[in-house]
């Protein structure tokens, strides 16, 4: 496994296991997050601000379909499920695409799809 696989992979492992720490070890200073028709948010302090909501009752269920990558370039195809706080249920689709810098994720858009 390459080193920017491994970034995403040990990121993804931080949402599973709402490891905050794991998950900003992961990112850039001036990480940028898209995530189209929800937000953007840029610098590693808006992504902690996000992060730190856990609208989760538990740890989500995430399952990697496939991790593919080129040049600085990741992309994760996988299943997410979980409960919120408010008592809906997430069940869905998503592809990130993570864009990387020395190691580290610069670049993070989300598309997701309810099931």
């Amino acid at each position: 496994m390459t080193s920017n696989k491994y970034t995403v992979v040990s990121y993804i492992e931080g949402f599973r296991t709402y490891d905050h720490k794991k998950i900003l070890s992961c990112l850039a200073e001036d990480i940028v997050w898209d995530m189209p028709g929800f937000f953007h948010l840029i610098g590693k302090e808006a992504f902690d601000k996000e992060i730190e909501k856990n609208h989760f009752i538990e740890n989500p269920e995430i399952e990697i379909i496939s991790l593919t990558e080129e040049n600085d370039t990741v992309v994760v195809e996988g299943k997410i499920k979980c409960n919120f706080r408010s008592g809906d249920l997430l069940n869905a689709a998503f592809c990130d695409v993570f864009q990387m810098e020395n190691g580290k994720i610069k670049k993070l858009t989300s598309y997701q799809m309810t099931r």
